[in-house]
């Protein structure tokens, strides 16, 4: 079993990368970072059109959640004055308007800085 979380990204996508190496410099949230491309998701459980959908955090045993929430989970664990934040994004009135936000983000991915035509998040189905 791992003993540190891991926060999964789309190495593929610029706006993404950026956004995980903001997170590795700035945030410092205490787990891995990792893409999903060169990831065993299988042994992280989760499948490649979840990762390819949206940022995940996985926890050592095994709970993973995604988008928003996830970024909060990162935020919470980095602690400092960002652990406020993330707590924020996780309450009720606040989660909807953030989830929200993400999805927009995410599906406009392509258009944002650093962003290429292959960032583009892949419909669900």
């Amino acid at each position: 079993m791992r003993s540190r979380p891991v926060l999964v990204y789309d190495g593929d996508c610029g706006f993404c990368t950026t956004s995980a190496r903001f997170a590795k410099r700035r945030v410092r949230p205490r787990c891995d970072i990792v893409p999903w491309q060169f990831t065993d998701l299988h042994a992280l459980g989760v499948t490649p059109e979840r990762a390819a959908y949206e940022v995940l955090w996985v926890t050592p045993p095994g709970a993973v959640y995604g988008g928003a929430e996830a970024v909060a989970k990162a935020l919470l664990s980095a602690g400092g004055a960002w652990a406020p934040l993330g707590a924020m994004l996780l309450l009720p009135g606040v989660r909807w308007g953030a989830r929200r936000a993400y999805r927009v983000i995410a599906a406009l991915r392509h258009r944002l800085p650093g962003g290429t035509p292959a960032c583009a998040v892949p419909r669900r189905s």
